[in-house]
């Protein structure tokens, strides 16, 4: 097609002289409308030499930038969607590293560059941090894009001064620049473009303009004979052709998406036939539809009319769809591929045929323990899916909970979802308001404070408690406690009862786990569900009855012994 992006690819990569190579790199180019809609992917990750991880840390960069960028939503710019998905990469390399022997030497850590572009219309979009080089060569003349990060101390002597995985904090630097038919990109490590001669590198392409791998391996080769010590590796990339539609019309369809309209059921909407509606409220719609395409029945969620002037809350909407895709977990919620261009911004989702887990406990009012463990277990397997990726759901509730037809509990609702590393690029939100809903909110998000997976943790605490009782903890004390005096003084009520049997260890777990103070909470998921199943050695040690009454018989025959030991001491002096 004349007016879609094409572009040709050369690739080669080689160890060297190391022992292993640390360097990784890949090209994704997706179908349409994805094609259109975000563009191709290009990366290419150095590792650093000092580091016996850093190959790691380069596979992941750029396998999780190539997967990632493709996850964000189509409405977002190739800048924001990047950035977004680099700056979470960083975070979880530079966790990664603070949670390993490496922890104070950062130069050994899960450390190390990357060059990446998107070629979306007919724009480029480089992305950058470190010392791998892009290059462009137009009209025989070959012209750095890049800026090598590395700090010089002396003549020999040199350091990284950014890189993924370094700091918490990643600055990238960024460019955008237009593209013309015949320009060809070449991504190169710190190995192949300090010994390859400039003007052999332009010989090689327009020699092998047909065969671009070949001419990558020429490139890395003549670095290598030329004494290079280091991973070597070539990217090609060639523009064949490019859309004719203007690149500003595209940025104007795919970032200024319409608002759908109030739909009704019959309606035909985007390729869907409306249901019927299954929720409202002040901040989006949900809908029941079935697919045309494919006689699929979804959820179909669209954004509040009232709110399309808030871009706080659109890019709120926009993340949940972001962090739907990322997490693959049984218990999560599941969005559906969407292989037809939007025309509205909206997002949808497998369709559960069930009950939300309020209205479960509505029609089961005093349940086994055994059955709400079984709830519990699978509502933390969920909640792992998301503190594994860095995430905290904070707004953990039996209605963002669904349990289906064959019993399978899922986690729904992102839209209060933190992801860590992720400072919103274009316009900052201010999440000022209270995260998740009062009755089920951890205290320490009333005091303003940040949440962490304890947070949650607390969250499904709640939900166990009042699954058990049908109230809550505290009662309506916590959302009235707004100082961290008043939250000391919170009064757990027992789940104990006459009316319930329920083990008194079970009561101390629940306790454990919905403690005002989040340090005296369980550290991981993990020990909570485990301690509803099984009593802790603290709660056996506290309960343990003394000697005397577990056994007189042994309790007597060692005071007799300490008092014949007291006695020959005595006559002994």
């Amino acid at each position: 097609m004349a007016d879609q992006l094409r572009i040709s690819v050369g690739q080669y990569s080689d160890k060297g002289r190391k022992e292993i190579n640390q360097d990784f790199h890949g090209v994704y180019i997706p179908n349409e409308p994805q094609l259109t809609s975000k563009g191709i992917a290009i990366a290419l990750a150095d590792g650093i030499s000092s580091s016996s991880v850093s190959q790691i840390a380069s596979e992941s960069t750029v396998a999780s930038f190539l997967e990632d960028y493709f996850c964000t939503s189509e409405a977002w710019s190739v800048k924001k969607s990047a950035q977004q998905v680099l700056t979470a990469t960083n975070s979880w390399l530079h966790a990664q590293t603070r949670q390993s022997e490496y922890r104070y030497d950062k130069d050994r850590g899960y450390v190390c560059t990357l060059s990446a572009m998107v070629i979306k219309s007919t724009t480029a979009h480089i992305f950058h941090v470190g010392d791998t080089r892009i290059y462009r060569l137009r009209d025989n003349v070959l012209e750095q894009l890049t800026t090598d990060h590395r700090l010089w101390i002396s003549k020999d002597q040199s350091y990284l001064s950014r890189g993924m995985g370094i700091n918490a904090q990643l600055e990238i630097e960024y460019d955008a620049s237009r593209l013309e038919i015949g320009d060809v990109f070449l991504f190169l490590t710190d190995g192949v473009y300090e010994f390859a001669d400039p003007k052999f590198m332009i010989d090689a392409v327009g020699k092998h303009k047909d065969d671009l791998d070949a001419a990558a391996q020429i490139i890395v080769e003549e670095a290598y004979d030329r004494d290079s010590d280091d991973n070597l590796t070539a990217q090609i990339i060639k523009i064949e052709a490019l859309p004719s539609q203007d690149v500003d019309e595209v940025y104007q369809q795919l970032t200024e998406l319409p608002f759908p309209p109030i739909l009704e059921a019959r309606n035909e909407f985007d390729g869907y036939t409306i249901i019927r509606e299954v929720h409202a409220s002040s901040r989006s719609h949900v809908y029941l539809a079935k697919d045309n395409e494919t006689d699929t029945v979804v959820i179909l969620k669209t954004p509040s009319i009232d709110l399309q002037g808030d871009a706080a809350y659109l890019d709120r909407f926009l993340m949940e769809e972001w962090i739907a895709r990322r997490i693959k977990s049984p218990y999560v919620l599941k969005p559906c591929k969407q292989d037809r261009k939007p025309n509205f911004l909206y997002i949808t989702t497998e369709y559960i045929e069930g009950q939300t887990l309020a209205q479960w406990m509505i029609d089961n009012p005093k349940p086994d323990l055994e059955t709400v463990r079984g709830i519990v277990e699978q509502i933390a397997k969920g909640l792992r899916a998301f503190h594994r990726l860095e995430m905290l759901h904070q707004d953990l509730r039996p209605a963002n909970i669904m349990i289906d037809s064959a019993g399978t509990v899922k986690i729904i609702d992102f839209g209060s979802t933190k992801v860590a590393g992720i400072t919103e690029i274009a316009s900052p939100i201010e999440q000022s308001h209270l995260q998740g809903t009062a009755q089920y909110t951890a205290p320490e998000y009333i005091l303003g404070e940040s949440g962490t997976s304890r947070s949650d943790l607390f969250s499904l605490g709640v939900i166990t408690y009042h699954m058990l009782t049908g109230k809550l903890p505290y009662g309506a004390e916590v959302a009235k406690s707004k100082t961290k005096a008043a939250q000391d003084k919170l009064q757990y009520i027992s789940v104990l009862d006459d009316e319930r049997e329920i083990p008194a260890w079970v009561d101390a777990t629940l306790k454990k786990a919905v403690h005002p103070n989040p340090f005296k909470r369980y550290e991981a998921l993990s020990e909570f569900v485990f301690e509803l199943r099984h009593p802790s050695k603290e709660f056996l040690n506290k309960t343990r009855p003394p000697l005397m009454e577990r056994d007189p018989v042994t309790f007597w025959k060692a005071i007799s012994l300490f008092l014949v030991l007291v006695i020959i001491a005595i006559l002994a002096t």
